[in-house]
């Protein structure tokens, strides 16, 4: 049990990493764990991919909104996705907190729960990081993930003529985020995803065995995302707008709120959906066919472009 109403700054930094790393647990991969210069973990592979993100208080998430379990979820959904797009199967997070100090060591520790248990759902460890005082609260994390042999899946091999296709939920989590920012907490479905994203994680090496040709997380918007590919691999996309069920929850939120669902299903970020490309034969299972790779450049819906944002732009 987290002591409530003790803030970090009362049992400094080294008495706080004591309290979070004694909640961790470490799975066959971590061969030293925290308490070193470094955490040691097996790489059987011979190559480790590595993807970093950042959530900032403020501009990614509100304690308001969001307990500390879910930023922990978030966080590391966010990074572990990233690892999955590549091809790869996740094995370790590398966590930086930086906080204000009289944040409560609860907090903290709850976050660690929710890393550790998003982590553990593929088998991942939280093996170290590290922690500084800061104005801003911000949660910098780092994973690394194993090939299995496999050639990595970049954004870069889309050829025209390959199949479009995405496995995971679009459109949620942004749905979410428009609900709470109106001050609502329902849909109930729409918010939970928002707080803590359901990621395929276990498609990405599935569709590289498949021999998908490109593959991207769905984190900035789909229609976004899809540009970096259509950019990286020199072809131009086209999405199908009917190729995406509006659920009814969604649909009545959008009506309410006096949104077009389409919005948040092309162009909405944090569901951490997978899109692939694939050469025009059988989608492994759990891919749905959403468009297809064209001759050209950029990314089209329905054979025209795409009005309004395409997604999130952290500068923006």
């Amino acid at each position: 049990m987290s002591e409530r109403g003790v803030n970090v700054a009362r049992v400094g930094e080294f008495g706080l990493i004591d309290r979070v790393t004694a909640r961790l647990s470490y799975g066959s991969t971590v061969l030293l764990g925290p308490g070193d210069d470094g955490a040691v973990v097996a790489a059987p592979d011979a190559r480790v991919v590595a993807s970093t993100d950042v959530l900032v208080e403020g501009r990614h998430f509100r304690r308001d909104w969001s307990s500390a379990g879910d930023v922990g979820h978030r966080a590391a959904a966010a990074n572990l996705a990233d690892v999955a797009a590549m091809g790869a199967r996740p094995t370790a997070l590398l966590v930086a907190l930086c906080m204000p100090p009289d944040l409560d060591t609860g907090w903290a520790e709850e976050l660690a729960d929710g890393l550790a248990a998003e982590a553990a759902t593929v088998g991942a460890s939280v093996v170290g990081g590290d922690m500084s005082a800061s104005p801003t609260l911000t949660v910098a994390v780092t994973a690394l993930g194993d090939l299995a042999g496999r050639a990595p899946v970049t954004r870069a091999g889309a050829r025209p003529g390959d199949v479009l296709a995405v496995t995971g939920r679009t459109g949620y989590a942004a749905a979410g985020l428009t609900v709470l920012s109106r001050g609502f907490r329902t849909p109930r479905v729409l918010v939970e995803a928002y707080r803590r994203p359901e990621v395929p994680y276990a498609a990405g090496p599935q569709a590289a065995e498949a021999g998908a040709t490109a593959m991207i997380d769905v984190s900035d918007g789909l229609l976004a995302d899809l540009g970096h590919v259509a950019k990286a691999s020199g072809v131009g996309i086209d999405v199908r707008r009917d190729a995406f069920e509006v659920p009814r929850q969604m649909r009545d939120a959008a009506q309410a709120l006096g949104v077009d669902p389409y919005a948040w299903i092309l162009a909405g970020g944090d569901d951490h959906a997978l899109a692939a490309t694939f050469p025009p034969t059988a989608l492994p299972e759990g891919w749905r066919p959403i468009g297809t790779v064209t001759a050209g450049s950029g990314v089209t819906v329905d054979g025209r472009p795409w009005e309004g944002p395409a997604g999130w732009d952290h500068f923006r």
